[in-house]
């Protein structure tokens, strides 16, 4: 009988053949995970293993490590930096996709108004960081299009952390061991935790002399300890994202990058990879295939709102062609909406046909959306030059 290290094996290994031909379409490698679950989701011979309650830890800790990541790169100083255009348009652009999510999942789905905003806002933030590499294929990076699509990008973090604490404040409210001052007090510690890393976020020179394993070795106390705090508020998944933002603003810049790249590597490396599985593995195939006209619905609403929404927010400013591209630039998709859907599916807050339905939906963007951006980008962008 298999064992979950021989599994794990198999799991990373088939993780790495799939992602090596799914990035020649420009996709993440570690979506060859997701693409697993989602064939291990129709039939699981390893059924008894990813229930087993050490699997389940370890997608816990991929879900709490893909958002200590994504706390890392949130930078606070360059989204209160950004122009009134980015603002403008991030927040037209973002809201105005949420509002049509909202009301398609309210009336398809039954949900309340409030977790109909939740998931639509949660589905409508933007993983820039996959157009990135085709931006700078072709030097676009430094123009202003390059800089409006990782303007945006920066700045929809705002809504990313936003919905999460959205979502947290719901699973709270719902939970059976639901203590007004439990959550309030863990929310304001976690608060307060992340606004004194932010005051004292300076170089000092016993950060300057320490070395990277014991910065990496404190980064762990710090995680840990903003997720047990925050596990008193049902909150545990919003701790792992403050101590990736508190920790970004307290460690010296050149230690930073040091320890930012020893934490993505141990995310991406291990965790994360098994975190996707479970995403995938969740998945209600079954219903998907008696409901392929509800994913198309989805794709085609939330698409065109993202476009029509870039086209009124951007058109006087780039014209028909390049405010098209920001639109479509703009509907990729990554791990961020992901997390959120998991934790509420995780929760009882949504069903499991919903979040088959977003997955599916999130997928198709992710693979769709580099090879259209690439092919518009060359024939419309790259053609005046």
């Amino acid at each position: 009988m298999i064992n979950i290290f021989l599994f794990l094996a198999f799991m990373f290994a088939a993780t790495f053949i799939f992602g090596r031909l799914i990035e020649k379409l420009k996709v993440p490698w570690i979506f060859g995970a997701l693409l697993l679950g989602f064939l291990l989701s129709v039939k699981n011979p390893f059924a008894q293993i990813v229930s087993s309650d050490a699997f389940g830890f370890l997608a816990d800790l991929g879900l709490y490590l893909l958002l200590f990541v994504i706390g890392f790169e949130i930078d606070l100083k360059a989204i209160f930096k950004e122009g009134k255009f980015i603002i403008k348009s991030t927040l037209f652009i973002i809201l105005f996709e949420a509002l049509f999510g909202s009301i398609l999942i309210h009336y398809f789905f039954g949900l309340s108004w409030l977790i109909s905003a939740i998931v639509a806002l949660s589905f409508a933030t933007v993983g820039e960081a996959i157009l990135i590499p085709i931006l700078d294929e072709f030097k676009l990076l430094k123009t202003s299009l390059g800089r409006a699509i990782i303007g945006v990008g920066t700045l929809d973090d705002a809504f990313e952390i936003f919905t999460l604490v959205l979502a947290v404040l719901v699973i709270g409210a719902g939970s059976n061991h639901f203590s007004v001052f439990h959550v309030v007090s863990s929310l304001l510690i976690l608060l307060a935790l992340t606004f004194t890393f932010q005051l004292f976020g300076k170089e000092t020179k016993t950060f300057k002399f320490f070395n990277v394993e014991t910065l990496f070795f404190f980064s762990l106390i710090i995680l840990f300890f903003f997720i047990g705090v925050g596990e008193y508020a049902e909150a545990a998944s919003l701790g792992a994202l403050f101590a990736g933002i508190s920790l970004k603003t307290y460690l010296p810049e050149k230690r930073y990058k040091s320890i930012a790249g020893i934490v993505k590597a141990i995310c991406y490396g291990f965790f994360a990879p098994i975190f996707f599985l479970d995403v995938g593995m969740n998945m209600n195939m079954s219903y998907l295939l008696t409901a392929p006209g509800i994913i198309l619905v989805v794709v085609l609403v939330t698409f065109v709102a993202k476009l029509v929404a870039s086209y009124i927010a951007a058109h006087k400013h780039f014209g028909f062609n390049d405010s098209m591209l920001l639109g479509v630039g703009l509907s990729v998709r990554f791990s961020t909406s992901m997390v959120i859907v998991k934790i509420l599916l995780d929760s009882g807050v949504i069903t499991n046909e919903l979040f088959s339905i977003i997955i599916a939906s999130s997928a198709i963007f992710t693979f769709v959306i580099p090879i259209l951006f690439s092919h518009l980008l060359v024939k419309w962008h790259l053609s005046k030059q």
